[in-house]
């Protein structure tokens, strides 16, 4: 968000400006938004070192083909965080409540993954908004690799259709 300031009558008042240029929409269930991403070894070597998850799995092709892989992993954790992506993305101040995750097959380096979250329930709570999301990665346009659920806390349902 990006903050512009004004002098008026001596005092500095500042106005919230959003860097969107599209149209409003508001969340319903059945709505769905969406992330393409192709994670590179350099983000699996940073999220190897922030997470210390250093399972050579996810960094020699050796031990990696040694179990029956085709190469090195992308962390199922790292493709997981398309969806708290996309949601605070759309909706700015959410908050993640909770995630289940099921991981169906590998994703290696250079795959291109669409994450994507489905809204399926909304439900009001001082003037805030319960959203359960239905969530999906597909890697190659149609592969399922993660499914799971999401609940965050939405600020609103009102939504600008970004590009994320």
């Amino acid at each position: 968000m990006l903050f512009r300031s004004l002098h008026s009558s001596s005092k500095l008042q500042y106005l919230s400006l959003r860097c969107f240029s599209s149209t409003t929409h508001v969340l319903k269930p059945g709505d769905v938004l969406k992330k393409t991403r192709v994670f590179t070894e350099e983000d699996v070597l940073q999220y190897s070192k922030v997470s210390h998850d250093y399972n050579p799995l996810h960094a020699d092709s050796a031990a990696a083909r040694s179990v029956g892989f085709d190469g090195p992993l992308v962390h199922g954790m790292l493709v997981a965080s398309l969806f708290p992506h996309i949601i605070s993305s759309h909706f700015p101040a959410a908050v993640y409540v909770s995630q289940t995750l099921n991981f169906k097959l590998p994703v290696y380096i250079g795959d291109q993954i669409v994450g994507e979250v489905q809204a399926t329930n909304l439900r009001e709570n001082k003037n805030r908004y319960f959203a359960k999301f239905k969530t999906r990665c597909f890697k190659n346009g149609d592969i399922l690799v993660v499914e799971g659920e999401a609940l965050a806390l939405l600020p609103t349902l009102d939504y600008r259709a970004v590009e994320v």
